[in-house]
């Protein structure tokens, strides 16, 4: 089992990536660098790839609306190229807030453009003259709709690699079984390992029955907090925040995914309180109604049997990447505690 992390949002990536080197001597095997609506996560991997030396590097996630396929695509090769062929390109829809909120973009078909979207990248790590015919995008720009000069153009560099892998983020059935036909990896949210494969088996095997054989194994990279040893079971409530940011407030009623994932889970009260006290702005009361069960199910946080024993349910989940966030007061505790997982996991 791979061992990755994810930087935060906002704030301390300086320090986080100077401290990046002793992760990386630590084990760790994989890099996320998210792209939200704060600094842009390419020019923190860039700066990434020139700090590091064996750790892969992932977007985790560029949203798929913020640009072109083929910048995407030019995006990734010039990722890769800096960093040795060590570039990982992370794709996901975000969410209508974000989209169109911060970007002014209208969120529509976001499994019919993540599709096309990959066939596009592909085309051009390949260095073909893309000439792409599809429902959301069309390359060139038909005669009658621009200038009449455009023509079909491949990318001028040789890349490092003709084949960067893509991570899909995704939860929604349809996504999760685009992702299990597509790409190289799954990102999803709120990994519950006991109830996964009731939530996820039917879109996975459907879309593994379509994968061309070539993409290898479906990576599954599942996230958790993590913390060893007796008394860290109060930092669960680290997590409460979040979980109720994302079940209550991302998004309008029926139109929150994650509210509908924890559904999924079997928590339909708790999602509807959650989301009923956080759209009422009682934020705190929402954070207080999220079970601790969730929070236990998505954690590897406790006494070290308890920690070993949810390693094993992730691994017989299906999960082959774990994406921790090491809590510890400084910093060598930290890596302490990615060494202590990469001994557990090698």
């Amino acid at each position: 089992m791979r061992i990755g992390m994810q930087l935060a949002y906002s704030g301390g990536f300086t320090e986080t990536a100077a401290e990046l080197g002793d992760y990386e001597k630590a084990g760790l095997d994989i890099v996320f660098v998210p792209e939200a609506y704060s600094f842009d996560a390419v020019s923190q991997l860039g700066f990434l790839a020139a700090r590091t030396e064996r750790v892969e590097l992932a977007s985790g996630i560029l949203p798929i609306y913020t640009r072109t396929p083929t910048l995407t695509a030019m995006t990734a090769a010039g990722l890769d190229y800096v960093s040795g062929g060590r570039f990982t390109l992370g794709l996901g829809s975000s969410g209508p807030q974000v989209i169109e909120g911060f970007h002014g973009v209208p969120y529509d078909a976001p499994l019919g453009r993540t599709r096309e979207i990959i066939e596009i990248c592909r085309a051009v790590w390949r260095r073909e003259r893309v000439e792409y015919q599809g429902k959301h995008y069309t390359l060139p720009l038909p005669a009658d709709q621009g200038t009449g000069l455009g023509k079909p153009l491949k990318l001028i560099n040789h890349p490092v690699r003709e084949r960067i892998p893509i991570f899909i983020a995704a939860i929604g059935p349809k996504n999760v079984e685009l992702a299990a036909e597509l790409a190289e990896g799954w990102q999803p949210f709120f990994f519950h390992p006991e109830r996964a494969r009731d939530v996820w088996g039917g879109p996975l095997a459907a879309g593994g029955a379509r994968r061309d054989p070539s993409l290898g194994p479906l990576d599954v990279v599942v996230g958790a907090p993590l913390a060893i040893g007796e008394g860290t079971e109060e930092l669960l409530d680290l997590m409460r925040p979040m979980f109720a940011l994302y079940i209550g407030g991302m998004g309008a009623k029926g139109r929150n995914f994650y509210n509908s994932l924890a559904q999924r889970y079997g928590y339909e009260k708790e999602a509807a309180l959650i989301q009923d006290l956080y759209l009422a702005g009682k934020k705190k009361e929402a954070e207080a109604a999220v079970p601790e069960e969730l929070l236990r199910a998505n954690a590897l946080i406790g006494p070290e049997g308890h920690v070993r024993e949810r390693l094993a349910a992730y691994a017989e989940a299906g999960a082959t990447t774990l994406t921790v966030t090491p809590l510890a007061g400084d910093h060598r505790s930290r890596v302490a505690l990615i060494e202590r997982l990469r001994a557990w996991t090698t």
